[in-house]
């Protein structure tokens, strides 16, 4: 059995809203999904984009398993601050106490 992040943890609410693709005037989005159980950390962290290059990442958002951020989906921080995910990770440790969750580390 996987453990979860305990919604207690989740202590801030992000918007997300998903990306659906591209048209020929930019980006597409769907609705969005407000109120999302998050933690929110925003802290600058070098990482690596799915295409090898190391880029910054100004915030890192956790969320719980069951969350749908598509990468180029557009997040809204608590603060107000719009961003775009740079990695979507799922993290988990099958038999070990750790808890399961996403990991999204933002532009």
């Amino acid at each position: 059995m996987v453990s979860r992040v305990p919604g207690w943890l989740l202590r801030h609410r992000i918007t997300v809203e998903p990306y659906l693709g591209d048209s020929a005037y930019g980006p597409v989005y769907g609705p969005p999904v407000a109120d999302v159980p998050a933690l929110v950390s925003d802290t600058v962290r070098l990482v690596r984009a799915p295409d090898g290059r190391q880029v910054v990442s100004s915030a890192q958002v956790l969320l719980g398993l069951d969350a749908v951020v598509p990468p180029g989906s557009r997040i809204t921080l608590p603060s107000g601050r719009i961003t775009t995910p740079i990695t979507v990770a799922t993290v988990d440790a099958p038999g070990l106490p750790v808890p399961a969750h996403l990991e999204v580390s933002c532009e």
